[in-house]
């Protein structure tokens, strides 16, 4: 079976496509000065760019920045040093990754990641209106820090409501025995449906 091939993109025409892929999934066009301070990772299957995530190392960080300033004055989280910090965002996976494997072989390269960042905790951040990304999140036991419509300032843009909420990188590491249980799941999943097409085509 043919293997994602994981690679940095640093060319513009790369970010570009990666962009193009995520506002296209989500909606929200990431600032250019943002993009410039991430480590965009691509995944490639048979040559063509099929998953994307990025991570941010240092501040400032969009998921803090929409948070309302009522909520971080009085959550004691917000006293952390944020340059122990590491952001996911511009997280995109093709829909040509059919199989299990492929897809759950992304988290693990993310999760990888994550863990050479270094960085104590992991902000996370999620449209509320969608379930895409809930099942992840539930998996590393996230604390959520918000929930509700997001604080803008000018010139900025996001979903209409959003979910922000941290990890811990020894948490998402200590969480691998629920990622494998997801990933059976899947399968038996992916089985199933494959089973329920041939009964329709048999039927037809």
């Amino acid at each position: 079976m043919t293997k994602l091939v994981f690679k940095q993109l640093t060319q513009e025409n790369e970010i570009d496509i990666a962009l193009d892929r995520i506002e296209h999934y989500s909606n929200v066009r990431l600032p250019s000065e943002y993009v410039r301070r991430c480590n965009i990772t691509g995944g490639f299957y048979n040559g063509q760019l099929a998953s994307i995530y990025m991570l941010v190392t240092e501040p400032a960080f969009r998921s803090i920045s929409f948070i309302p300033d009522e909520i971080k004055k009085t959550n004691p989280f917000f006293n952390e040093d944020q340059y122990n910090m590491v952001e996911i965002n511009g997280l995109w996976i093709s829909p040509s990754l059919k199989t299990p494997m492929l897809q759950v072989s992304v988290w693990g390269h993310l999760i990888k990641d994550i863990f050479l960042c270094k960085k104590k905790h992991v902000l996370l951040m999620r449209n509320s209106k969608t379930k895409s990304m809930e099942r992840f999140l539930n998996m590393v036991n996230p604390e959520i820090l918000y929930e509700g419509e997001p604080n803008q300032m000018s010139g900025q843009k996001t979903h209409q409501m959003i979910e922000v909420s941290h990890s811990t990188r020894w948490s998402i590491i200590l969480n691998i025995p629920k990622y494998i249980q997801e990933f059976y799941q899947r399968k038996r999943r992916s089985a199933l449906h494959e089973k329920q097409q041939l009964v329709k085509i048999s039927r037809a």
